[in-house]
């Protein structure tokens, strides 16, 4: 286990500085995906595997002032250019495993989850403890600033129904992690899973 993180650290960790400004037009589509996740006034949510915490900012606006966010991200690298990004004034920042949180059991209203999945070393581990941390009726945002084709093409290969964001192969997962999937969108201009938590 400990090596698997260690690749995605590895992975990580050289291209933080740049990450946003490789990225630098996602703003729009973040903060669409988190007013499709319902949040209210005075709620809880975690960004898991943060980042340089781009969704931070609207995750804070959606549940407002008296609401808890949290961004969990494994690679320091990446938790530092979130902070000098000004993002941590939008929520706390928490260097942890997205697979092993350090919060109790239902304590989240929302889980968001940008780019996410493909990095989980156990992905349906890492989903059940997703789930542990949420209160049963509430929801989680696997978002993607672009869809699957696109992103395939980006990489330079074939888009594969392997791929476990595939329709599929994810339903089956989420259910067997606890979660309900509610929607489903792939285009080429966001890729988004909503579930909800089931009992």
């Amino acid at each position: 286990m400990a090596d698997d993180l260690t690749h995605v650290q590895d992975f990580f960790t050289p291209r933080a500085a740049n990450w946003d400004s490789r990225f630098p037009d996602d703003g729009p589509a973040y903060a669409a995906a988190v007013d499709d996740l319902g949040l209210r006034p005075g709620g809880s949510v975690l960004d898991a595997g943060c980042g340089t915490g781009r969704a931070l900012p609207a995750l804070r606006s959606a549940v407002g002032p008296t609401g808890t966010v949290l961004g969990a991200e494994l690679t320091p690298a990446m938790l530092d250019a979130a902070l000098r990004a000004g993002r941590g004034a939008s929520g706390a920042l928490l260097l942890a495993d997205a697979g092993r949180l350090p919060l109790r059991a239902g304590a989240l209203d929302a889980v968001f989850a940008a780019g996410l999945i493909s990095h989980l070393p156990h992905p349906a581990r890492g989903l059940s403890e997703l789930a542990r941390v949420v209160r049963p009726g509430g929801r989680l945002a696997l978002f993607h600033p672009i869809g699957r084709a696109a992103l395939a093409a980006r990489h330079g290969r074939d888009l594969s129904d392997d791929d476990l964001r595939a329709e599929q192969r994810l339903a089956p997962l989420l259910a067997d992690a606890g979660w309900r999937l509610d929607t489903y969108t792939d285009e080429d201009s966001r890729f988004l899973a909503l579930a909800v938590r089931t009992g």
